[in-house]
């Protein structure tokens, strides 16, 4: 019997195996101006994951009242805070750095592409996971920059990852860096941080704010394990300067729309601690692993003004560990921890 053998078409080379390391963050605009605004605040807003509110109510507000309005006004907070040599959030210009140093750490493995990506805004999730692919990559690691696990945040990074999977043909093995909320290298570089900062200064805090990112209440209820590892991280940070719970005070920034969220409040507790006469803070973000407008507007430019319209003195905003060694050391730490057996 005759058979004819199966020719298989002219298909580009297999390119060699390689391992992707991508680092994302949650998102910036493109620019401060309205329309870039729009398109920003629109995908961020829009995600289920962040706002579980019913799904026409939610588009009634977003779209006739929160996207004609709202552009412009975060549009001159970004405005206050952008990079203007780069032309760019400072969000993108640290993560951008973080990925740099985290290849040059990396050298040694030749296999490895490291890169980055936005979950809101550019660059793309899904562009830099088609690119890794395209560059043989099969097997990537994603790591969420973010040290305490929230649905809004950690779950929409992989939410987006696996939508971007669910396209390709040939798609890569994925893991997901865990978050680092209790990891011992992040609770010694904060600490660290904090004593280094303080240090600085002629007058010692009377009080240190750890401000975290804020919630619905409502989130918790549902079973969002976020509040319970700030509390951790807080207790731990305590724990390794030696404070306690009214010297290093757990609070809770950015709440938005009208429900309550996890308290207590960042902004009350700033005013609250003027009224009483405390005359010197410090205030640390431990929630944020690169400095962003949450940090460097809201905390260093809004809440700073708070504390000192209210009678205070000096307030002080610690950095974030953003590509400094010691925050490349917590982001070297878990990413050679989670490559383990790829390596």
């Amino acid at each position: 019997m005759n058979e004819t053998a199966y020719k298989p078409p002219n298909h580009p080379a297999i390119p060699p195996r390689r391992i992707g390391v991508l680092l994302v963050n949650l998102g910036t605009p493109d620019a401060t101006d309205y329309w870039s605004m729009r398109r920003y605040l629109a995908e961020f807003l829009s995600d289920r994951r962040v706002i579980e509110e019913n799904r026409l109510k939610w588009w009634l507000v977003l779209n006739l009242i929160i996207l004609t309005f709202r552009p412009a006004r975060k549009g001159r907070d970004y405005d206050k805070i952008w990079n203007r040599e780069r032309n760019e959030s400072f969000l993108k210009t640290i993560t951008r750095s973080q990925t740099d140093k985290l290849g040059a750490a990396l050298a040694n493995e030749p296999r490895v592409l490291v890169d980055w990506a936005m979950r809101y805004g550019n660059p793309s999730i899904r562009s830099r996971l088609d690119a890794m692919q395209a560059a043989g990559c099969d097997r990537i690691l994603l790591v969420p920059l973010y040290p305490q696990y929230a649905a809004a945040t950690s779950a929409t990074v992989c939410d987006k990852a696996f939508e971007a999977l669910a396209r390709m043909r040939w798609q890569p093995a994925l893991r997901v860096a865990p978050a680092y909320f209790d990891e011992p290298v992040y609770i010694e570089s904060l600490a660290a941080s904090v004593e280094e900062n303080l240090a600085k200064l002629p007058v010692k805090p009377d009080v240190i704010i750890a401000s975290f990112h804020g919630m619905p209440e409502e989130y918790l209820e549902k079973g969002d394990p976020y509040y319970c590892q700030c509390a951790k991280t807080a207790r731990l940070l305590r724990e390794r300067l030696k404070l306690d719970d009214k010297q290093l005070m757990l609070t809770f920034q950015s709440r938005f729309g009208p429900a309550e969220w996890l308290k207590p409040y960042t902004d009350a507790t700033v005013k609250a601690l003027a009224a009483q006469g405390v005359k010197n803070i410090a205030i640390i973000t431990p929630g944020f692993s690169s400095d962003c407008l949450e940090t460097l507007e809201e905390i260093a430019m809004e809440n700073v003004g708070y504390f000192r319209a209210g009678g205070g003195e000096n307030a002080t905003v610690i950095p974030c560990l953003n590509d400094t060694f010691r925050g490349m050391s917590v982001i070297e730490t878990i990413v050679a921890r989670e490559l383990k057996g790829w390596l």
